[in-house]
């Protein structure tokens, strides 16, 4: 056991009365160590629960004889990070969270770990720690929130978003957007939609890293308590069997979870997400097999935002095993942290209501949820959820209105200066160029809230799972490293043709060459964490992780 160099022999008598401390007696002195990590906070409504989950976990580690150390891990609530300075640190914040718990286990030299989160860059960020460490460990993740309805629909976060736009353009009261505000986000839990929080617990159950359910099992559920006492139980299995992360996360593995991304329509931020992950246990993921497997991969389920389902409906039709059951030819059958293959956990689904997964035979897109454009706009790729695009959408050419940051932007399009038919570009919000690439959902909110149904939207900034439409983000080269997004100017002709994945700036080479050799990145001010950050990070491309 690694717990061995901080409690054994005599030279760690003063180790030993330091855990003797923390009311370690001499019987437990001899069983595994096992750090838990807890993300819980009462800021983000996706942790205001993790107490009582990571309750549970510990309950589960005591039961099968091992002792957890419990240690807090931050964490940004990405909704009240939004539309402002805070949401630079939104995805910057993963990378301190990965370092942070490789920090703790290392220091402590646990036997093994169990992490305890949700949220868009917390689960990602615990993920890359895990596959870092690659000592024995489980991941539980926190759950969806169940959602309220308001008349004959359920409301999600996503409507709290757009209903600005609606009550801008008169469709909404001042009494009705009050219920918005009191009734979008009701519980406890991820926001209700298939955003990234939720893309990413469906995700870490598709690796083989959480036990069967986990992904979809509700915020504040006793079988979401049952399945972390039973991952501490594990956990302590894992450690007395030597079994590690990279024993069974595979690349197969990382192919199965890019193939349910695309099967479910899921955020696009698991373009960054996954590569970043992947790259700590030395697999390499490229853009390009994103939109290659994306290509052979039905869309078989529509959830908030591309539907009014959300992720408890899917949590009744099945969850992430009745997916890999419907779909069950198109994924490698790979080993999991439960010690039963995928295709095990398949023959064991069952729905126990509505069931709103359709059949592999009839899915409502013959292509993935998520696609990978190029064009000499975005020589290394763009991404888009081309699961939320109406069809009338899917290809376009409109005129670009260029703006240098998401205030901008956001401003005219609530004072009507945008006009059906054009391409809003919101430049310099890379992970180099904010930096930290904010989301630019309230942008994109405010296009739908607004009745727009002829405007796309393009970004080297990212977008929330959230957003739906035609709304290409990830841009990459980024306008701060001098990539043509910098050189689009007003009135230029921009073509989308998502079926061929192109994106295209409709200016010859000639004028792109002179509108480089005249342009000059902005000049900015940068202190603190985001300046280390805008050095070390790597292009959206690649995961925007730090570059070694």
């Amino acid at each position: 056991m690694r717990s061995k160099e901080v409690k054994e022999g005599v030279e760690r008598i003063a180790h030993r009365a330091l855990l003797k401390a923390l009311g370690i007696t001499d019987e437990e002195m001899g069983k595994p160590f096992i750090g838990v990590a807890n993300a819980y906070n009462t800021i983000i409504p996706g942790h205001m629960m993790l107490d009582k989950v990571t309750q549970a976990v510990k309950e589960g580690i005591y039961s099968a004889g091992g002792v957890p150390f419990e240690f807090g891990v931050i964490g940004i609530c990405d909704g009240i990070a939004m539309g402002h300075e805070g949401m630079k640190f939104a995805l910057p914040s993963r990378e301190l969270i990965a370092d942070s718990i490789e920090s703790m286990v290392e220091a402590h030299k646990f036997d093994g770990l169990v992490v305890v989160g949700s949220c868009d860059k917390i689960v990602p960020g615990m993920l890359m720690a895990v596959l870092r460490l690659n000592i024995p460990a489980i991941v539980v993740t926190g759950g969806p929130m169940i959602p309220e309805r308001i008349g004959d629909r359920n409301v999600t976060i996503s409507t709290a978003f757009e209903a600005a736009g609606m009550f801008k353009a008169g469709k909404l009261s001042e009494a009705e957007l009050k219920l918005y505000e009191d009734f979008c986000a009701p519980y406890c839990g991820s926001c209700q939609g298939l955003y990234t929080a939720n893309t990413m617990q469906i995700m870490t159950e598709t690796l083989g890293m959480s036990l069967p359910y986990c992904g979809t099992s509700p915020c504040g559920s006793s079988r979401k308590l049952r399945i972390a006492k039973e991952s501490g139980r594990r956990v302590v299995e894992l450690v007395k069997e030597n079994i590690k992360p990279l024993d069974y996360v595979t690349e197969k593995s990382f192919e199965n979870a890019i193939r349910m991304d695309m099967l479910i329509g899921g955020s696009t931020n698991t373009v960054l997400h996954l590569p970043a992950i992947a790259r700590e246990g030395g697999i390499r993921l490229p853009l390009d097999l994103f939109d290659e497997i994306s290509r052979k991969t039905p869309h078989i389920i529509a959830i908030d935002p591309a539907s009014n389902y959300t992720i408890v409906d899917l949590d009744e039709s099945g969850g992430v095993p009745m997916l890999l059951r419907k779909a069950k030819d198109l994924f490698n059958n790979e080993l999991t942290v439960s010690g039963l293959k995928i295709y095990d956990i398949a023959e064991k689904a069952f729905v126990r209501g509505r069931d709103i997964i359709s059949e592999l035979s009839e899915p409502l897109h013959k292509e993935g949820g998520i696609s990978i454009l190029k064009g000499n706009l975005a020589e290394k790729g763009a991404v888009i959820k081309s699961a939320a695009v109406p069809e009338e959408m899917m290809v376009f050419e409109g005129n670009a209105k260029c703006f240098d940051s998401e205030q901008q932007a956001l401003k005219a399009i609530l004072n009507n200066e945008i006009e059906e038919g054009d391409v809003v570009v919101i430049r310099y919000m890379g992970p180099k160029g904010a930096p930290g690439m904010p989301e630019m959902l309230l942008p994109t909110a405010a296009i739908s809230g607004m009745g727009y149904e002829r405007v796309a939207l393009i970004t080297d900034g990212r977008f929330s799972g959230a957003t739906r439409g035609p709304c290409i983000g990830h841009v990459s080269p980024e306008a701060i490293v001098g990539g043509n997004i910098a050189l689009v100017e007003n009135g230029d002709k921009i073509f989308i043709d998502i079926p061929n994945r192109k994106i295209e700036l409709k200016v010859s080479q000639e004028e792109l060459k002179e509108r480089k050799e005249r342009w000059k990145p902005p000049e900015r001010e940068l202190r603190g964490y985001l300046a280390k950050y805008a050095k070390l990070v790597g292009p959206a491309d690649e995961g925007a992780a730090f570059v070694d």
